[in-house]
């Protein structure tokens, strides 16, 4: 296994060794022992999720607070654009975003520890993702930021109408959301 760290603390790009022969490929996507020694502190996965898209779904900038999640993701049918902000207030990168385009060839994955946000947009006719959690999926702390937040300034690929949830089509600006968390 392969890490990289990113240009936002913490956040890695995962290369799993692949062995690939006439007949098919083999790789180890997940192990406790490397992961752990790769992110540098130990990490407890509870919940594992699959989503299936459709080309032009945009999913993000998801969160949670309180009970923020680590997901570690990857793609096993098509592609996606997959984004990291930083929303970590005392973060020397806050605001700052990444984004890596997985697919089920490259079989990369996408280490978002927790406290950051989270979104993909689907770049193939479909795409399936499949990512662990640190955190159980707690619905009174899930939380979304507008995905085109031009504070954040996310560079979008451009692949015709978007189609997005109602919950993200009305979420709230990074600085909407971190006010009306502070008032909370």
């Amino acid at each position: 296994m392969k890490t990289t760290q990113t240009s936002l603390r913490g956040v890695l790009i995962v290369e799993p060794s692949v062995f690939e022969d006439d007949r098919g490929f083999f790789m180890e996507s997940w192990n406790q022992e490397r992961f752990d020694s790769a992110v540098g502190y130990a990490v407890e996965f509870v919940q594992d999720n699959h989503s299936r898209s459709q080309q032009g779904v945009l999913r993000g900038l998801h969160y949670q607070d309180p009970r923020p999640q680590g997901k570690l993701v990857r793609v096993v049918e098509g592609s996606v654009w997959d984004v990291a902000v930083d929303i970590r207030p005392d973060s020397p990168t806050f605001t700052e975003w990444f984004g890596i385009e997985l697919t089920a060839e490259n079989k990369k994955q996408l280490w978002v520890p927790a406290g950051l946000a989270h979104g993909f947009l689907t770049l193939t006719k479909t795409a399936q993702l499949l990512y662990k959690t640190s955190g159980y999926y707690y619905p009174a702390g899930d939380k979304a930021i507008k995905y085109d937040d031009p504070k954040i300034g996310i560079e979008w690929p451009q692949i015709g109408d978007l189609s997005l949830s109602a919950k993200d089509a009305s979420a709230p600006s990074l600085s909407e959301a971190i006010d009306t968390a502070s008032q909370a």
